[in-house]
């Protein structure tokens, strides 16, 4: 099935609109992140002025925004560069000034010819007593009076580009609109009183009043509800598809894994059981596992991920882990190196660094399966890289990856099952628009024994009193993590950079005649000197590692204790959280300094008060989904991630689930969208341009 005819207008390009030209195209094609009309029509208003006041001129109040009929009087050039322009008006009740700074004296004769009726819009105010409007923000003719007399929404905009151009182009995308099957199901749209969806969007763009712009409006509410359903239905096609290609059995309680466990220095926790069990559940049946694990840091993933690919290496096939930077795959390799050589499991590691012959030698064992474990980076994606037979693909810290990378990997082997993990806790209504594709295990406690971490909040006036501190701590052998949010310093954010603080920080710490202790590390450097630095940390020659977020995800160094992070209040709750959790991983008691500049914000004091109080990340999480709204829940904007312009998850959860019920039940009646209704979601999809569900839907 091929785009339906109704929506081409829609994909034609902005600059088929009149008054959109080549210069101003390209600003709007910025502003609203894409070049089509339908990306136009998503550009949501964010406030809107009343222009229906109309009084008379002596009636007119001071600070309103008035629309009214004035006779143009006369003309007042200005006496001089820097004054007004000024045109005299009038009614029969009295008159008024109009002012232009710096105006085109041909243009103002041109709009405001004298002796004729003219419309003016604009807010007034009151100059020596008398009435005056500055800049009118609509002049018209009398028959033009019922395009100015309205409501005006207000749209968020660009350098270069005013609100005139983007209504003036929105209110003629919104010619191209055309009717739609109705892909909702009746009583659920019936119920929320919802209109149809060529209604809907040109009533989001003529806005009648201020409840028109709460997001739980039935207007916008229909909009998000639309945009939610193409989504969940994409995921659910994905995975019925995925599910339909057959995975393999393995037996999951082997003799590989018993050795593994009893390697391991520590016993397995409750909830670590119970999320192998889970997947162990899967990995016994036929059908291919896509499954989510998450936990928080420092619960324990990846021994349950390790002791999972020992059952496919039981089995006599490949397993894989792939890791999103060099630094976090060779630190499992470090990790996993001691269990899988106590299980005699044959493993090698691939990334971009390894070269030439080497990698010529790697990719042979993994062609011929000598090599049984194999961890990496994305360079295990390559084409390059053949697997004799892969029967796992682990993806670490899945929300550097999308739903299209998973799909990739998975393809490297026949039914090769999927298990992806992350350590960023994620509220359940982004599991369901980032992962509806999987089922979803939690590692919600942390291993017996890690102590609490000591959260401060401090004001950065009071910095060097707490490196007096750091200096002490140094002498009782602490190694201190200390995060700034730039690399190089910036004119225009006041914020410190990485290695201005390290500069700073040698002149506090290093003393003469000695090599200094302090390193520095962020992601301009090469893979090969961030490794020999974190190597350097790691075996005790450095006290002080300062660095930018790179360390965010997964570095494990038990030994560091402090945890330094500046300009606090830039940084999202789960990003704080997971740079936190880079301490608290041994058994000394540690620390986490939140320095802040002072005045902080509201919403920047309750999230820096949300860490102090608690460590629970899925908590955590839940509150920065209600604090910062859904588009940067994971500290950047992430490729796995969904990204919605109409939908707003911290309003919308619950359309979310409703979306989410609604998909498991077309799946179930209509998996082939082949009934009037199934069409009239294809043509939802092809609006919200989710391809990716065609796809499937075609190989199926």
């Amino acid at each position: 099935m091929s785009r339906p005819f109704e929506l081409d207008p829609l994909f034609r390009s902005i600059t088929t609109l009149s008054g959109v030209g080549s210069r101003n195209g390209k600003l709007l094609e910025h502003l609203i992140n894409g070049p089509k009309v339908l990306d136009l029509l998503w550009h949501k208003p964010v406030d809107f002025i009343d222009r229906r006041f109309s009084p008379k001129i002596s009636e007119a109040p001071d600070g309103r925004i008035v629309t009214m009929q004035v006779t143009v009087d006369k003309h007042i050039p200005n006496a001089r560069k820097g004054l007004p322009y000024r045109v005299q008006c009038s009614d029969n009740t009295g008159t008024i000034t109009l002012a232009f700074f710096h105006a085109n004296k041909g243009w103002i004769e041109k709009q405001l010819p004298t002796k004729t009726d003219v419309i003016i819009s604009g807010r007034i105010e009151y100059y020596q007593g008398k009435p005056q409007m500055v800049h009118p923000d609509a002049i018209g003719t009398l028959e033009e009076r019922t395009t100015i007399e309205t409501v005006e929404p207000i749209y968020p905009l660009t350098q270069g580009i005013t609100n005139r151009t983007v209504r003036k182009a929105l209110q003629n995308g919104l010619g191209f609109i055309n009717k739609l099957p109705e892909w909702i199901e009746p009583t659920y749209k019936t119920r929320n009183k919802w209109p149809d969806w060529d209604k809907a969007v040109k009533m989001l763009h003529n806005p009648s009043d201020e409840q028109a712009l709460d997001p739980n409006h039935p207007v916008r509410a229909r909009l998000a509800y639309d945009e939610l359903l193409s989504n969940q239905l994409t995921l659910a096609l994905v995975r019925h598809q995925q599910r339909k290609i057959n995975g393999r059995a393995f037996n999951t309680h082997g003799e590989l894994r018993e050795k593994i466990i009893n390697a391991l220095p520590f016993k397995l926790t409750d909830a670590q059981k119970h999320a192998l069990s889970e997947i162990d559940n899967d990995m016994s049946k036929d059908s291919r596992m896509l499954r989510l694990l998450q936990g928080d840091v420092g619960s324990g993933k990846t021994v349950v991920a390790c002791l999972a690919m020992t059952s496919v290496i039981e089995n006599g096939a490949q397993a894989a882990i792939m890791a999103p930077t060099e630094i976090l795959a060779r630190q499992h390799a470090k990790s996993l190196k001691p269990w899988l050589e106590a299980a005699g499991i044959r493993f090698v590691i691939l990334t971009g660094r390894e070269k030439g012959k080497t990698r010529e030698l790697l990719l042979q064992q993994i062609r011929n399966g000598t090599a049984q474990f194999i961890i990496g980076t994305h360079a295990i994606f390559q084409k390059s890289v053949k697997f004799n037979d892969l029967g796992i693909a682990v993806i670490d810290e899945q929300h550097r990856f999308g739903v299209q990378q998973r799909l990739q990997l998975s393809s490297k082997g026949h039914g090769t099952d999927v298990l992806v993990m992350t350590a960023t806790p994620i509220p359940r209504t982004l599991t369901l628009t980032a992962y509806g594709d999987m089922e979803v295990s939690k590692i919600d406690k942390k291993p017996p024994g890690l102590k609490p971490i000591d959260t401060r909040l401090i004001p950065s006036s009071k910095i060097e009193n707490m490196i007096e501190g750091l200096k002490r701590q140094i002498t009782k052998n602490a190694r201190i993590y200390w995060v700034c949010p730039l690399v190089e310093e910036s004119e225009k954010l006041n914020l410190s950079s990485v290695e201005e603080r390290y500069d700073i920080l040698k002149h506090f710490f290093d003393k003469k005649d000695e090599k200094s202790r302090i390193g520095i590390i962020h992601g301009r450097m090469k893979p090969l000197e961030k490794d020999e630095v974190m190597e350097k940390f790691s075996n005790g020659d450095l006290d002080i590692l300062v660095a930018t977020t790179v360390i965010e995800v997964g570095v494990n160094i038990p030994e560091a204790t402090i945890m330094v992070i500046e300009h606090a209040e830039h940084f999202g709750l789960s990003q704080l959280h997971q740079l936190r959790g880079r301490v608290g991983r041994g058994a000394d008691k540690s620390y986490c300094f939140l320095l802040y500049a002072t005045p902080l914000g509201e919403t920047a004091k309750a999230r820096l008060s949300i860490i102090r109080e608690t460590e629970d990340g899925f908590l955590i999480a839940e509150k920065d989904l209600s604090l910062r709204g859904s588009g940067d829940i994971l500290g950047v904007r992430q490729s796995g991630m969904a990204e919605f312009k109409l939908a707003d998850l911290s309003a919308h959860s619950d359309l979310l689930t409703a979306a989410y019920d609604d998909t498991k039940l077309i799946i179930k009646r209509d998996p082939e969208l082949k009934t009037s209704r199934g069409q009239a979601l294809k043509t939802l999809l092809y609006l919200f341009e989710r391809d990716q569900a065609f796809q499937n839907l075609r190989s199926g």
